[in-house]
């Protein structure tokens, strides 16, 4: 059996919930707009980008590559019929710099998407992914 995880989430009132985790830190769901929180489908964004910035990130260290920022866009396509769900999500890589290795840099994405990202994974089972690097050879 492998690792298991364990969020607490406390109704705060009204359609605000705060998530807890063994750590401590905490995060805002709620669905209204301009509120403290994230919606919950938003989350799952989310932790789809970080999940596999995280894994690129560490790639990028491992292979001493030079960059100075890059960031990861998620676009997702939301079905029309309850329940609701994303069928097709698009994840943007955006990677800044003067001196960027454009094939080490897509290996580490390939890498995130291919064998690490267990969230990637996740998504494959219910939309239809489409992955995208683009290089900007400049500084953010």
């Amino acid at each position: 059996m492998g690792a298991t995880n364990h969020i607490t989430t406390k109704w705060l009132g009204e359609m605000a919930f705060e998530s807890t985790n063994t750590s401590g830190n905490t995060l805002k769901i709620d669905n209204a707009e301009g509120s403290s929180g994230l919606r919950p489908k938003s989350l799952m964004l989310s932790a789809l980008a970080g999940c596999s910035g995280l894994d690129v990130a560490s790639l990028i260290k491992k292979m001493k590559l030079e960059v100075d920022d890059f960031q990861i866009d998620t676009i997702a396509n939301m079905t029309d019929e309850d329940p609701k769900h994303y069928d097709a999500v698009t994840v943007e890589y955006h990677f800044y710099g003067e001196n960027l290795n454009e094939k080490k840099l897509q290996r580490a994405v390939d890498l995130s998407v291919e064998k690490y990202c267990g969230v990637m994974e996740m998504f494959r089972k219910f939309a239809k992914l489409d992955i995208k690097t683009i290089f900007h050879h400049e500084k953010m």
